[in-house]
């Protein structure tokens, strides 16, 4: 079987390798993975911004058909169509260490391979209606977006939101916002993505490359700021999410993108805002089987960019290093 390994980081380093398929033991299964999508996460992984073991196979999301279950496995059968486990030993409650210890494609193997054997726990089914590719895109950038909205702050009817930028997770946000029935502003930095979000329901779209003090304007346009502001960009971003919230309102901190990864606040705004802070990375099993509930209700389905083929990961991954996507960008073979 044909996969994708990691060695000594870097986009060049990637290579394509052929493995033994395997069987699935007791308690496991066997997938054939048709389809990953592409998250700063695994970009992290593989350009070595997250050291990993010598061989690992990158990419946290993956979707395919059951091929094989093994002993004592009872809730999957040869033929079903399944999805992975950003968290794969997470299954409900709150976390611990135990529980997130393991990440896929990270400290255990992803799924950018064309067959192999996990636990039949660390496995939800895909949506109704749902290509590999479709369903590859959630497990990590959709199911943050649903721990956001709705784990995180329980969004309202007639809330705001904030999404900042056009990836994955961002425009998940807004697709559940807007069925949810909320009011939804983004960020952008080019007037053709701008449109994009409008055309999608975004009610106001402000430029952040034009505009470097953007959440001071959207808390101006909002009239009193944003209830719940999905910050993406940490310590790039912080500053101005602060700005744009509403007295009262959360901040969810779910990325580092760009130069996120440290930065500085000025505290008084916290107070005097009153703003609660939630810090989150995606979600359990149970929360990915509501979500899916949840999917097969609204009818919603991904924004895909572009699609590549397994031995194009790495001109996939230059793809998202160029900031030019708009949406989730695939893997599928």
């Amino acid at each position: 079987m044909k996969t994708i390994e990691i060695h000594n980081g870097g986009l060049e380093n990637l290579q394509v390798t052929e493995r033994p398929e395997t069987t699935p033991k007791a308690g496991e299964v066997s997938v054939r993975w048709h389809a990953s999508s592409l998250n700063f996460h695994d970009y992290l992984v593989a350009i070595g911004g997250i050291p990993v073991k010598p061989g690992r196979i990158p990419m946290s999301d993956g979707a395919g058909e059951v091929l094989a279950v093994g002993e004592g496995v009872t809730q999957w059968k040869p033929g079903d169509k399944v999805m992975s486990l950003f968290f794969p030993y997470w299954m409900e409650g709150k976390p611990d260490f135990d529980k997130t210890r393991h990440i896929s494609g990270e400290s255990v193997d992803g799924y950018a391979t064309e067959q192999s054997c996990v636990s039949a726990q660390s496995l939800t089914a895909i949506p109704e209606g749902y290509t590999f590719g479709e369903a590859a895109t959630l497990p990590c950038a959709a199911l943050t977006a649903w721990r956001a909205l709705f784990r995180a702050v329980q969004l309202k009817p007639g809330d705001s939101v904030l999404v900042e930028g056009t990836g994955g997770m961002s425009v998940f946000a807004l697709q559940f916002a807007l069925a949810a029935g909320a009011q939804v502003y983004a960020t952008t930095s080019s007037d053709e993505k701008a449109q994009k979000l409008l055309n999608m329901g975004a009610s106001a779209v402000v430029n952040y490359k034009d505009d470097p003090t953007w959440g001071k304007t959207l808390f101006k346009q909002t009239r009193g700021g944003i209830d719940h502001v999905l910050d993406v960009g940490g310590g790039s971003t912080m500053g101005q999410s602060i700005e744009a919230a509403a007295i009262g309102g959360n901040i969810i901190a779910i990325g580092i993108l760009g130069n996120g990864r440290k930065g500085e606040l000025t505290f008084p705004k916290l107070f005097f805002k009153h703003l609660t802070m939630h810090g989150i990375a995606v979600d359990h099993k149970a929360s990915q089987e509501d979500m899916v509930r949840a999917i097969n209700q609204m009818g919603i389905k991904p924004v895909i960019d572009r699609s590549f083929s397994l031995d194009q990961l790495a001109e996939a991954f230059r793809h998202q290093e160029s900031g030019s996507h708009f949406g989730k960008i695939v893997v599928e073979w």
